[in-house]
């Protein structure tokens, strides 16, 4: 009965809040060279690998799963690169939860302009990446009383899991695994918040940038 008001409570949270958070022209898993030294500790030496800095130097290494989440990487992907997470913030940590950021906004209110659609099983998309510690998802929307009304409305927002929850598999489109910097998303986790769960100081991303190697990712499909 406690596991269960855990992961009750730990849903309820993830849905008041605004989780808002390029098809690929070359096969997912061929004729690719990634430019950095870290593809012996890829599950796939083909996939994208995004770099987070922190402005206090904090590197955090993901590798992006463009098989299970294709459109979600390509938006991931096309965000960063233009540029569009440099010096924003982590607006929302939660210990023994996740860690949050993208909103330009930094309030849990802001996106891109437009949304994507959530590549999760319950939206019937076959995405089938779990939700422990480490891994990358989108952050959306919520509506308890119409869960399926908020599906589609992952936008920039995303979250890093600090701890396992099962209670948010096939609701959520995970898409990446942080391999190596977990340490850096543990300091983040650990800062001290207001009731909000926004930090009192500002944890600012320096900048997000994805190598691609050689393939040319096209922009995301989107909702208006």
């Amino acid at each position: 009965m406690k596991r269960y008001i855990a992961v009750l409570i730990a849903v309820l949270v993830v849905c008041c809040a605004f989780f808002s958070c390029s098809d690929s022209s070359s096969s997912a898993g061929e004729g690719t060279s990634l430019s950095g030294d870290y593809s012996d500790k890829l599950t796939n030496p083909s996939n994208p690998v995004a770099t987070i800095e922190m402005n206090d130097g904090g590197i955090m290494l993901i590798e992006l799963f463009y098989d299970k989440a294709p459109n979600t990487v390509k938006n991931f992907i096309y965000l960063a690169n233009s540029g569009f997470y440099d010096g924003l913030i982590f607006h929302r940590v939660i210990p023994g939860f996740m860690i949050q950021g993208g909103d330009p906004k930094g309030n849990g209110t802001g996106g891109p302009g437009y949304n994507i659609f959530g590549e999760f099983s319950n939206n019937g998309f076959d995405n089938d990446i779990l939700h422990k510690r480490g891994y990358v998802s989108m952050a959306r929307r919520g509506n308890m009383l119409d869960p399926a009304s908020c599906y589609n409305t992952a936008g920039s927002q995303f979250f890093i899991m600090v701890a396992d929850n099962d209670g948010l598999d096939g609701d959520y489109a995970a898409f990446g695994y942080c391999f190596e910097g977990m340490d850096v998303a543990d300091q983040i986790v650990s800062v001290k918040t207001d009731s909000s769960d926004k930090p009192v100081k500002d944890v600012v991303i320096k900048s997000i940038r994805v190598d691609v190697g050689d393939k040319v990712y096209e922009e995301p499909e989107t909702i208006l």
